[in-house]
């Protein structure tokens, strides 16, 4: 049987080479935290923030993340794909997260803010009435994603090709059209 862990600080712990315990995690912050190439698989994480933590390359099967807060953490390759999708909410502010992957996951409402996500895999994921904001999504990809009133008018650097999303009244500044016409061969200046 699981163990369960309430209202916990973990601050400097290098769990890339001392594993996690499984279990569920309530309510605990995690500060400073190495968990890069960790198996958190069939975890559960329920009001958790991870705060200046590496999660490079960190395995997420069946990984429970129930409204957890994400800061000013490096997530590099992270597959959020095999997260558990059941109650996925997170939120994620000033992190590194390039290469990561979301596919197929339903992400409506997510808040992004201030991230680096560049070659981010946003295929087939439902994005709609999510937030990026002073996002650098460079060569993200969005392939059969929905975006329906998403809010990208502060986001830069992405491509977004409107024949293959779902975008209706989705928000995009005028800076970004260049980002929803590239694949038209269409110069904005």
């Amino acid at each position: 049987m699981n163990e369960r862990f309430e209202s916990e600080e973990y601050r400097q712990k290098d769990f890339s080479s001392s594993e996690l315990p499984r279990g569920q995690y309530d309510d605990c912050l995690f500060s400073d935290c190495d968990f890069s190439k960790a198996h958190l698989s069939n975890t559960t994480f329920v009001d958790c923030t991870f705060s200046h933590c590496d999660f490079s390359m960190v395995v997420l099967r069946n990984t429970s993340l129930k409204t957890v807060q994400f800061k000013e953490c490096k997530l590099l390759g992270a597959n959020f794909r095999d997260c558990n999708p059941f109650l996925l909410s997170m939120a994620f502010k000033d992190c590194m997260m390039n290469l990561s992957v979301f596919s197929q996951l339903p992400l409506k409402g997510i808040q992004f803010e201030n991230c680096e996500m560049q070659e981010v895999d946003f295929t087939e994921t439902d994005l709609s009435q999510s937030v990026f904001t002073q996002c650098d999504l460079g060569r993200a990809i969005f392939e059969q994603s929905i975006l329906e009133k998403a809010d990208l008018s502060e986001a830069y650097h992405y491509s977004i090709n409107p024949n293959l999303n779902k975008i209706h009244k989705a928000k995009f500044s005028s800076n970004g059209l260049g980002g929803l016409l590239e694949q038209y061969g269409i110069i904005v200046v």
